[in-house]
C-alpha cells in the first residue's frame, strides 16, 4: 500500500481518489474546504488548505509516491490563479520526490489548421487565447522542471468530461441529461452534427492512477483512452433512448443570444474562447496511449448506461 494526495475533489479528483482507495492505497484529498465534495469514501483523508500555497501542499504530500493535480479555478479566473497552483503543484513535487500526475485538457493546442486532424500528443501548444495559453504553460513548466531533473512529471489530457459524477461544467452534464429525462428539446453550443471526443470520467481516473507507476511514461503529455468521436446530437440520442423518453430535439444555441446570455453569466462569456471546439470537429488520437499501456476506453454503450442510471438516481433524490 503506498501513500497518494490528491489536489481537489471535483469529478476527476473524487473519481481517482476513489480508485485509489479501492486499490488498497492511502489516499488524501485536499481542498480548500477540506469537506468531500461528493459522498465521503472508506479510506480517503480530507484535508484543508490552499493548494496554491508551496509550503502547506508541500507538507501535504510528505511520503507520498504521486500527487495528483485534479484541482482547476472557476473557469473565469483561470488566468489568474492557474499560475500559483501550477507553481505550488511543482514545489511540493520537488520537495517530497512525489510523481507529479497533471491533469490536464486540450486547450492549449488551440484552433488546428486543419479542424479535420485527430488531436495527437506531438502537436504544438499553440493556443492564442488566455485559458489555452494558461494551461499549455503549466504543462510548460512541469516538464522543463523535469527534463531539468529536479521533478518526475507526466500529464494526461481529457476532452469533454462525460459520465457519472459530472454535472456542473460538462457539455452532456447539467445543460443536456436533464432535459433528456423530461424529453424536453437540448440547446448546445455550435454544429450538434460535428464530431466531438467526448471523455469518460471513470477511464480519466484510470488513467491518472496508471501513468502514476509507471515510469516510462513519465516526461511527456498522453491523451486518455476516449471512445471514438460521436456528435452531440448522436449522443443525446443514444442518452435518449437508454433513459426510455425518446427521441429529443437538439438545437443549435444561435451565437447572437450567446453573446447576450454571456452578458450576464461571466462562464457562458468565458465559453467564446474554446467555442471553435464545437463548431468544428474536435477529435482525440489516444492510440499513443493504448500501444503503451493498459487502460482502454470503456465501451460506449456502457458509458451511457452508466451515465444515465447515476443521473436517475441523482433526479430521484430529493
Amino acid at each position: 500500500m503506498s501513500f497518494h494526495l490528491v489536489v481537489g475533489h471535483g469529478p476527476a479528483g473524487a473519481a481517482t481518489a476513489r480508485l485509489l482507495a479501492q486499490q488498497g492505497h492511502q489516499v488524501r484529498v485536499v481542498t480548500r474546504s477540506g469537506r468531500p465534495a461528493q459522498q465521503s469514501v472508506a479510506g480517503v483523508e480530507h484535508l484543508a488548505l490552499d493548494a496554491s500555497d508551496p509550503a502547506a501542499l508541500a507538507g501535504a504530500a510528505r511520503g507520498a509516491v504521486a500527487i495528483h493535480g485534479c484541482a482547476a479555478p472557476p473557469l473565469p479566473q483561470w488566468a489568474a490563479h492557474w499560475p500559483a497552483l501550477a507553481a505550488s503543484l511543482c514545489a511540493a513535487a520537488e520537495e517530497s520526490g512525489a510523481v507529479l500526475v497533471m491533469l490536464g485538457n486540450l486547450y492549449g493546442y488551440g484552433p488546428l489548421a486543419d479542424p479535420g486532424r485527430p488531436m495527437t500528443e506531438d502537436l504544438p501548444l499553440a493556443a492564442t487565447g488566455p485559458k489555452g495559453r494558461v494551461r499549455a504553460a503549466a504543462w510548460e513548466q512541469a516538464r522543463a522542471l523535469h527534463e531539468a531533473g529536479r521533478i518526475r512529471a507526466v500529464e494526461v489530457r481529457a476532452s469533454d468530461f462525460f459520465g457519472p459524477g459530472v454535472t456542473d461544467g460538462g457539455h452532456l452534464a447539467a445543460r443536456v441529461v436533464p432535459n433528456v429525462f423530461k424529453g424536453r428539446p437540448v440547446a448546445t453550443l455550435g454544429d450538434p452534427d460535428a464530431p466531438h471526443s467526448w471523455t469518460y470520467l471513470p477511464d480519466v481516473a484510470r488513467a491518472l492512477v496508471e501513468v502514476a507507476g509507471e515510469e516510462r511514461a513519465w516526461g511527456r503529455a498522453w491523451h486518455v483512452p476516449t471512445a471514438p468521436a460521436a456528435s452531440t446530437r448522436a449522443m443525446v440520442a443514444l442518452l435518449a433512448a437508454e433513459a426510455g423518453t425518446g427521441p429529443v430535439a437538439v438545437r443549435r444555441l444561435p451565437a447572437v443570444l450567446l453573446g447576450a446570455a454571456g452578458l450576464f453569466s461571466p462562464l457562458l462569456r468565458e465559453l467564446r474562447e474554446t467555442r471553435y471546439q464545437f463548431d468544428r470537429p474536435f477529435v482525440v488520437d489516444c492510440s499513443a496511449y493504448e500501444v503503451a499501456f493498459a487502460v482502454r476506453a470503456t465501451p460506449l454503450e456502457e458509458q451511457v448506461a452508466a451515465t444515465v442510471a447515476w443521473w436517475r438516481e441523482r433526479v430521484r433524490t430529493p
